[in-house]
């Protein structure tokens, strides 16, 4: 099935649009899972320690939110151990019927994209369907030739991607401001461009974009130049970003976004506003208060 159409489909039944994001820092991991930023200890036990802990999110979140976003980073540290660490995540939240994007930000000449699609989107026989991603995230620094095999992917597979439009680090204006009319709004239109062959039924792209919830403004201009697309909005919570910046990132019924929170929900129990909570408890009561917001700020009742 069309992912866009999985994708809303999903939303629908939690009743909100909130991601949550699994970026495990070692230095912030509850006690119990301590292991995994002891650099003495085997790096088997370090990534399974890692992967424990994601897992337990995903129990945590299943259910409750439409798909949640590890990112890969976090478990390449630990070699082939985090990747076997990767793929038991991956396999888990499908497991629970999540919808998985990987945060993996691959891009890069055609021939070593194929290789990048098909590993995270198509794997290497039927064997590996349940170690795939749904969608992932991409570059688009190369240009067209380097995204063109992540959607021939994405059509085999029903898949997805996001593509990096306007991100929300700090420094992300070097690049991303540069020319007239600025590069990040050369790329939205491009990304509009590839996204229109791949329209599923409920009216919604398999071709996504990554913009940061940190701009508002900016983004109600994008929402507009890709009406199609649906976006992926990190930034709220930990970054910064509130429930009223997120708004314009949604189409006028409501649909078309993501809202990504990753420490605001896993490391919930590090707020003073929840001092002293088990982290599991800290992070419901922070998740709750997030679908909340996002109700409310998108007029859900």
């Amino acid at each position: 099935m069309h992912y866009a159409d999985r994708l809303t489909d999903a939303i629908a039944r939690v009743g909100n649009p909130c991601l949550v994001g699994l970026d495990p820092h070692l230095d912030a991991l509850p006690e119990e899972f301590a292991v995994a930023r002891n650099a003495e200890a085997p790096r088997a036990e370090r990534a399974r320690a890692l992967a424990d802990f994601c897992c337990a999110v995903i129990e945590l979140v299943a259910g409750r939110v439409a798909a949640v976003k590890p990112q890969s980073a976090f478990f390449e540290v630990f070699g082939a151990d985090g990747a076997a660490a990767w793929e038991r995540v991956v396999a888990r939240a499908r497991a629970a019927g999540l919808l998985v994007i990987g945060d993996v930000k691959r891009g890069d000449i055609d021939s070593t994209a194929k290789a990048y699609a098909r590993a995270f989107l198509e794997g290497s026989s039927a064997a590996d369907r349940a170690h795939v991603c749904d969608a992932i995230t991409i570059n688009p620094f190369l240009g067209g030739d380097s995204v063109v095999p992540f959607l021939e992917s994405c059509a085999r597979a029903g898949a997805g991607v996001y593509v990096l439009v306007r991100t929300s680090n700090k420094d992300n204006k070097l690049c991303q401001d540069h020319g007239t009319p600025p590069l990040y709004e050369r790329v939205a239109d491009a990304v509009a461009a590839w996204g229109a062959p791949h329209v599923g039924e409920r009216g919604w792209s398999s071709v996504g974009a990554v913009v940061g919830a940190t701009h508002p403004r900016e983004l109600a201009a994008l929402r507009a130049r890709m009406p199609r697309t649906p976006l992926l909005l990190p930034g709220y919570g930990a970054q910064g970003a509130g429930a009223a910046e997120i708004r314009g990132g949604f189409a006028a019924d409501g649909r078309g976004a993501l809202v990504n929170s990753s420490r605001g929900i896993l490391f919930a129990h590090k707020s003073p506003q929840y001092a002293g909570q088990h982290w599991k408890d800290a992070s419901r009561a922070a998740l709750d208060a997030m679908v909340g917001e996002i109700r409310a700020a998108l007029g859900a009742a």
